[in-house]
């Protein structure tokens, strides 16, 4: 099974490390695909799940690249470590995307958008979801991909250079929903659901705003 090529976890080392990261250097030097088309990839995300500042949302591309599922939810502060992180990350993907373990290759790559006021560039924090992903796409039989911070200054592909002003951290509070009844219902919405592909592209003329809840886009077998 071709994954890609491993990173170097600070939580390898045999010095005591107070959370599992990756560094900007290693995770740039780390052979990791790009992405074709980041404008587009960053704006389906947007689009699905309207993240606010404080939201994680975790996509699941296709071989071409295309956003074929994904999760969005929120992460309290108090969680900082990368194993911590890679649990969470693990458990949507169950529910979004099928494991690809018995594949010779990755069908499925995977991305973290991470909505939030400031700053930019990366942070300590960054360092340990990017060990979170890279750790969360083998053990599921994923392919690791991007890491994007979205903030009011635009996004931005950590490691790479390529970055654009929109959509930013503030650009979900001019999507608005014209009914309530718009709204998923709070009591038919468990604490993680699941959406289709095809529910998704119905629903894509209505504006609505983020549920409550944790949102999941599934992938079909």
């Amino acid at each position: 099974m071709s994954i890609g090529h491993p990173l170097k976890l600070s939580g390898e080392s045999h010095t005591p490390a107070p959370a599992r990261s990756v560094d900007p250097s290693t995770w740039a030097d780390a052979g990791l695909p790009t992405l074709l088309d980041p404008r587009s990839v960053v704006g389906e995300l947007h689009r699905i799940h309207l993240p606010h500042p404080g939201v994680t949302v975790l996509g699941v591309l296709s071989g071409e690249g295309r956003v074929v599922g994904g999760a969005s939810f929120v992460v309290p502060e108090r969680i900082t470590d990368g194993w911590h992180l890679r649990n969470v990350l693990l458990a949507h993907l169950r529910h979004v995307v099928p494991h690809g373990l018995r594949r010779r290759s990755p069908a499925h790559s995977t991305v973290v958008l991470q909505c939030r006021d400031s700053p930019a560039d990366w942070t300590d924090l960054d360092g340990a979801w990017m060990w979170a992903l890279q750790d969360a796409s083998v053990l599921h039989g994923l392919r690791c991909g991007a890491y994007i911070t979205l903030t009011e200054e635009g996004w931005q592909v950590l490691g790479e250079s390529r970055r654009g002003r929109s959509p930013q951290a503030g650009s979900w509070v001019r999507r608005t929903v014209s009914t309530v009844s718009e709204l998923p219902s709070r009591e038919r919405l468990p604490s993680l659901s699941t959406i289709t592909p095809a529910a998704v592209e119905s629903a894509r003329p209505r504006p609505a705003l983020m549920p409550a809840a944790p949102v999941a886009q599934a992938v079909a077998h």
